[in-house]
């Protein structure tokens, strides 16, 4: 499925490309994205698909198009603190996104059919964990992953403030979905072809939108044909932050606050926006249909009022003559992780160092 933008060279421009086709509309949901590498969630033989807006399946691994998780992330209206629950986690990728934002005091779940899938997806988060530079700039939500069916959840389980299913719902199964979220709680799930935003405004009332029209496939129903009984899916418990693990919290957010200072110190009045690669403009116009490569899936935009202004004309921005630099010019020097460096300087033990950077031993 996808298709809605162009193919993008690396992350930043496949972000750059969604923004333009305006499936990226905020600023939190456009860190998430830059912040995890697409790629990564790849296997190495498949990476070259990695940038280009369409899905990707291989054996029971499956990542949905770039253009259906923009719309997930912005219909969620994510927040600091909130809990979310995905259901059909897959690769931990978009949990991974959601839990850069949900920050430290949220809880981010997720429920997985396949076992081996879950075995993936717990690989790709110690990678980001490991090596990502991006880590450090947040304070993340590290999602949990719990395997069975979605449908079988516990019924004495929490209720969440977001909740998310990747794969199509029976409009049977619709009040269960309902029933998974808090008062004032988003759902967000495909039902009956078309992506729908659900929100709880009271204990028995909702208000309902229809964002995207998709076809996604359906969900596994629960099978009970060797024991007769169902196996009953229990959510990692709500637990609450160690005192150890408050402080660990408090002391990258005061290391994070003096390399802030000590950068306005140098610059006298903020740090200057490091240099980007020049990318290609992309033509904007209002995509009422999208046409899909995958036979499982296909979308297209269902027309809102809202769209009608001049989103549907071509537009071509002519660049500044300043910016047509030579490539050497515009290329920026490599990330360097001032917290780390910071950490590793520090007249402490090397276990603690390790601690504060969230280090890990297989």
């Amino acid at each position: 499925m996808g298709g809605a933008v162009s193919a993008g060279e690396d992350n930043d421009e496949l972000i750059d490309n969604l923004k333009e086709a305006q499936y990226i509309r905020t600023e939190l949901v456009e860190q998430a994205f830059r912040a995890i590498d697409r790629a990564d969630y790849y296997l190495e033989e498949f990476k070259d698909n990695a940038y280009k807006d369409l899905a990707w399946k291989h054996g029971n691994i499956h990542l949905s198009a770039p253009c259906i998780y923009s719309e997930v992330m912005e219909a969620l209206d994510l927040q600091p603190g909130l809990s979310f629950l995905n259901l059909g986690s897959g690769t931990g990728y978009l949990s991974s996104m959601v839990g850069l934002i949900l920050g430290p005091f949220g809880v981010n779940h997720g429920v997985e059919l396949h076992s081996d899938v879950i075995e993936y997806a717990k690989q790709k988060l110690d990678f980001f964990i490991k090596t990502s530079d991006s880590f450090d700039k947040f304070e993340f939500c590290e999602p949990s992953f719990v395997t069975g069916n979605c449908l079988e959840i516990s019924p004495d389980c929490t209720q969440y403030d977001r909740v998310y299913c990747g794969a199509g719902v029976q409009k049977e199964h619709e009040d269960y979905m309902k029933n998974l979220l808090k008062v004032g709680g988003i759902l967000v799930m495909p039902l009956e072809e078309k992506l729908t935003k659900i929100t709880r405004t009271g204990p028995s009332a909702w208000e309902t939108k229809k964002i995207l029209a998709v076809s996604f496939a359906p969900l596994i129903q629960p099978n009970h044909a060797d024991s007769g009984k169902s196996r009953l899916v229990h959510l990692p418990p709500v637990a609450v932050r160690s005192l150890q693990d408050l402080a660990r919290i408090a002391i990258r957010g005061t290391i994070k606050k003096i390399i802030h200072q000590e950068a306005l110190s140098r610059s006298g009045n903020g740090l200057k926006n490091p240099p980007r690669f020049k990318r290609r403009r992309v033509r904007r116009r209002r995509m009422e249909t999208i046409v899909f490569l995958d036979k499982e899936v296909f979308a297209s935009r269902i027309s809102n009022p809202s769209d009608d202004n001049n989103n549907s004309e071509d537009i071509d921005e002519e660049r500044p003559e300043e910016e047509e630099a030579k490539p050497s010019e515009l290329k920026p020097d490599p990330p360097v992780n001032f917290l780390r460096e910071k950490v590793l300087s520090l007249p402490l033990p090397d276990p603690l160092k390790y601690y504060l950077l969230y280090y890990r031993e297989k």
